[in-house]
């Protein structure tokens, strides 16, 4: 499940913005911007500020969810993972 795609295509859809809009936004292709909302690619974390303020939603929320699927992206599927992830948060609270 492509979560940041799928909540971009929620709020495009609700506000009856075409795709073309948000890839003239984005500086990309039509094409891009489907295969994103399908999780087929991603966008980088400019593009999701962009596409936070675009749509007046929280940056937070935003980036904080496009980081999340950039973290399952690169754990999923690792036997190591769920150890992984606790020595992270580990070290990242350690670092506040």
């Amino acid at each position: 499940m492509n979560h940041f795609g799928e909540y971009i295509r929620k709020l495009r859809e609700e506000r009856n913005v075409l795709q073309r809009q948000l890839a003239a936004l984005l500086e990309t292709d039509t094409a891009f911007i489907s295969k994103f909302e399908k999780g087929e690619k991603k966008v980088t974390r400019e593009q999701a500020s962009k596409l936070a303020a675009f749509f007046e939603v929280s940056e937070n929320e935003s980036i904080t969810l496009w980081l999340s699927d950039r973290i399952k992206d690169t754990l999923q599927n690792d036997p190591f993972s769920e150890d992984a992830l606790e020595l992270t948060k580990k070290r990242l609270t350690k670092n506040k």
